[in-house]
């Protein structure tokens, strides 16, 4: 079977955890941070697991883990 390509912009945005789950960056610390409250900024550095509705199309583009 030939090998499978990696999505490189989802694997950038996206990585796998120890047991498994697919961790993600959250949306909205770009830009325009000057109007975000100290706290929404503080809580956006977190990171966030990618929904269970998600997970099948994630691991599609991210094969190799």
């Amino acid at each position: 079977m030939a090998k499978l390509k990696t999505n490189k912009s989802a694997a950038k945005r996206m990585w796998r955890t120890g047991t498994g789950k697919i961790k993600r960056t959250r949306a909205a610390k770009g830009h325009l941070l000057t109007h975000k409250t100290q706290k929404r900024k503080r809580h956006l550095r977190k990171a966030a697991l990618v929904s269970k509705s998600e997970v099948a199309k994630v691991r599609r583009m991210l094969p190799y883990g």
